[in-house]
């Protein structure tokens, strides 16, 4: 059987999924395609319907080029088109976004950084608000500044222009509790709304333009007159909000039609992760959501709901999470229609689901875990725990997780309409359940390990009793417990039979048990540190351990003898996965390498470098054709098998060669020398050109120097290369120093341009000068026996 398995050699990168939102501006475009998304200091252009690769406006740039100019805010034009961006230089630019190119560039004259930029109405003109207390009003087609609006205090973090551009007003807030509105034409303070405790966060206006609405961390909402600056009604929510919007009347949120008589209705967002609908003139709720994927803020005050952007032309709403998260329901029932992720963290676990692993589950450092789909990135985030999901393990029926929350969770995922249902939970351990494992779906049972040191196995259910959503989960049953290790119990894995659980501890053992009554089948030690991960091979009875003293190790399960140790990270071991039918190993280490094993020959066949930390989370698709490795990182990365692929490759340059080889054999003994010399020099051939080289001078065939000046400045540098080589040997003086001659003349003239030319003749003139001093002494050797024969000649003809 293994014979025909097709041993791996080369993986290569696929794709690498990193963040896209890191926290800060986000915009939708008009047309509800694409977010941009402010992302370490760039901006991230991502498709709603296909995150696979999100786009960066402007060329792409070295992280120390991105840090020297880093992007504090930005804003996107009505017509979607244009965007205006901040930069820590001080500099304002504006793209085209479709381009993705920079148009025009122009000096921000603020003190210090800019919070806020926003577009006119009509596009026109851009404001900005910085960290100085001040405004400016900005014409971008002529990169001129306006006005200067002053009046704020502290940073200006929100500003509005007024929906009606004839009325040339902007309205503002800083850090105190008031808003104010300027004439950004003759620069003067029109109006003030003092009402708030605290820091304004939302500021929208109603359709008909009379009134105002704004939201503060004070807990409050207040409904303004505009002409008047009266607060007409202050509605206590509380909880602190950090985003308002009006909707327009007429739209249908969560199947209730807001009626357009005379209403206001803001949609308003924070630390409770819900969005509530007031209709603010008469203070009442008309829509609270029920589904929310939002996690509430752990502090009073914190951060739940950052940013709340509806559509118009799409009739839906994007709610942005503090934890990176944007997600958009559609209004009128309110489900959710999109997700993404915009940042993972640290991952900790994933695993394939689905019939052809088109589905990846990832535990991040989150108490919502997601799940992917590869093909397109969409997201589904998974609510359940109470705590940082922290290990996952899915089989052809079900999804079992473990959180820091002391429980297991047992889901069922549906393939076709992409959804996930918690089935029950397990709730025995008395500490975090660092790992859990499913069985096949032979026997429907799985184990699970804590921090309290206990293994547990639980049972199955071939049926669940289908209760409502208010009712409590049902309850999985906890079979066998047993104490396993003396320290914290990092893995536990079952065997590809079901009758075997392996678990590895920080007490430097691994442990076997019977999965019927939790007998210990056999202790393994070795390891001089703690082990993080144990595997089954999916063939032989062995089993893998890897561990923090850097090593693997094969066991056999037979005897619990030790068959070999694999030493080649310089770090700890996080995870190792059997491939190729046992007979190779993938293996991720803490310095953000992994590694591909044979373990016939116990060799390292390649080292993969692409993560820059920890690798916690390694899983192989089943053709093991791909497999997707995360970390600390906050990177997923895809690898994709590409051995044969290389293999042809090197068989087609091998067969090229050759080819190559047999057509300068051909030139050469048809005598065609000038042509043989360009393709002995395309193989890089020393010897072959040295022979030509011979071969011309000795046939006295005219046109060597012009050949050299014909070719290529590659193939010019090749030359050099061999004339140096040949001239470490006095046989060889002549044709090199010929050469030489030729190239440096050519050097000379400006057509020969070589790097490292300083190396070059550092290397050729000891031997040059020793050649020369030589050929000195054979002259010198040569004119006194030419002189003595002239002095022989008048005896000789006496002698006659």
């Amino acid at each position: 059987m293994n014979s025909k398995v097709k041993l791996k050699e080369v993986y290569e990168v696929q794709t690498q999924y990193k963040a896209f939102y890191t926290g800060g501006t986000v915009a939708w475009t008009p047309d509800g395609q694409q977010f941009l998304c402010l992302n370490n200091g760039t901006i991230s252009i991502v498709s709603v319907d296909n995150q696979q690769e999100p786009a960066t406006l402007g060329e792409v740039q070295t992280d120390e080029e991105i840090n020297e100019d880093v992007i504090y805010t930005f804003a996107i034009a009505a017509t979607g088109n244009s965007v205006v961006s901040a930069h820590r230089s001080g500099l304002l630019k504006l793209w085209d976004r479709e381009a993705r190119q920079q148009l025009k560039m122009w000096k921000a004259i603020h003190q210090g950084p800019i919070a806020t930029l926003v577009f006119s109405p009509d596009d026109s003109l851009v404001a900005s608000g910085g960290s100085d207390t001040t405004i400016r009003v900005w014409d971008p087609s002529r990169q001129l500044c306006l006005g200067t609006l002053r009046g704020c205090t502290g940073v200006v973090n929100l500003i509005v222009f007024h929906p009606d551009a004839e009325s040339k007003t902007v309205v503002a807030a800083g850090d105190d509790e008031r808003i104010h509105a300027w004439n950004y034409e003759t620069r003067e303070r029109t109006k003030t709304f003092a009402g708030h405790f605290s820091r304004v966060t939302g500021v929208s206006f109603s359709t008909d333009r009379r009134f105002l609405v704004s939201s503060g961390r004070d807990k409050i909402l207040i409904l303004w007159n505009y002409e008047t600056q009266e607060a007409i009604k202050t509605i206590p929510v509380y909880e602190a909000l950090e985003t308002v919007t009006v909707l327009p009347a007429g739209v249908t949120v969560g199947g209730c039609k807001l009626s357009s008589d005379n209403g206001v209705y803001a949609a308003c967002g924070g630390e409770e992760g819900i969005i509530k609908v007031w209709e603010m003139t008469e203070t009442k709720i008309v829509y609270k959501q029920s589904n929310s994927l939002v996690t509430r803020a752990t502090e009073e005050g914190g951060l739940s709901i950052t940013h709340l952007i509806y559509s118009n032309t799409l009739g839906q709403m994007a709610i942005v999470s503090a934890d990176h998260n944007l997600l958009v329901h559609d209004c009128a029932s309110f489900e959710c229609v999109r997700q993404l992720a915009g940042f993972s963290d640290e991952i900790l676990d994933i695993v394939l689901l689905g019939k052809n692993d088109r589905y990846l589950a990832m535990a991040t450092n989150s108490n919502d875990f997601k799940i992917y789909d590869t093909t397109t990135m969409n997201c589904q985030l998974v609510k359940g725990h109470t705590d940082i999901v922290l290990s996952l393990s899915a089989n052809q029926r079900y999804l079992v997780s473990s959180s820091k929350d002391n429980s297991i969770r047992l889901w069922q995922f549906d393939e076709e309409q992409f959804t996930i249902k918690c089935l029950a939970v397990g709730l025995k351990h008395t500490s975090a359940v660092g790992s859990v494992a499913i069985s096949g779906s032979s026997a429907p049972f799985c184990a699970s390990v804590s921090q309290d040191r206990c293994l547990k196995t639980w049972k199955i259910p071939k049926r669940f009793e289908q209760g409502t959503d208010t009712e409590e989960l049902p309850r999985i049953q906890c079979n066998l417990t047993q104490l396993a290790h003396e320290k914290d119990i990092n893995c536990v894995c079952i065997a590809p039979n079901d009758r075997l659980l392996a678990t590895a501890s920080q007490d430097k053992t691994a442990k076997l048990w019977d999965v019927s009554d939790l007998s210990v089948v056999g202790v393994l030690r070795g390891h001089r540190r703690g082990i993080w991960a144990v595997r089954f091979s999916p063939v032989d009875q062995i089993l893998l351990t890897n561990a923090a003293d850097c090593s693997i190790k094969l066991w056999s399960l037979t005897d619990m003898s030790c068959l070999k140790t694999l030493e080649g990270h310089d770090s700890s071991v996080l995870r190792v996965e059997f491939i190729s039918g046992g007979m190779q190993l993938l293996s991720a280490g803490a310095d953000g390498l992994l590694k591909l094993w044979s373990i016939k020959s116990s060799e390292c066949l390649e080292t993969m470098d692409k993560h820059d930390s920890r690798i916690w989370a390694l899983c192989v698709t089943r053709d093991e054709s791909t497999f997707f490795s995360g970390g600390s990182d906050s990177q997923l990365i895809k690898w994709h098998d590409v051995t044969d692929a290389k293999r042809e490759q090197a068989m087609n340059a091998r067969k090229e060669v050759l080819l190559q080889e047999q057509e300068l054999n051909n030139l050469l003994s048809e005598k065609k020398l000038l042509k043989a010399l360009r393709l002995s020099l395309n193989l890089d051939r020393p010897l072959s050109t040295l022979k030509i080289v011979n071969e011309v001078i000795k046939s006295q065939e005219t046109g060597l120097e012009e050949t050299i000046r014909k070719l290529s400045n590659d193939h010019k540098e090749t030359l050099l290369r061999h004339a140096i080589e040949w001239n470490t040997n006095s046989k060889n003086a002549r044709p090199a120093q010929l050469v030489l001659h030729t190239l440096l003349q050519e050097v000379l003239a400006g057509r020969f341009q070589v790097s490292e030319l300083n190396k070059h003749l550092e290397a050729s003139l000891p031997y040059t000068e020793r050649h020369f001093k030589r050929l000195t002494e054979y002259m010198k050797d040569l004119k006194f026996v030419e002189y003595s024969l002239r002095c022989m000649q008048p005896h000789a003809s006496r002698t006659e």
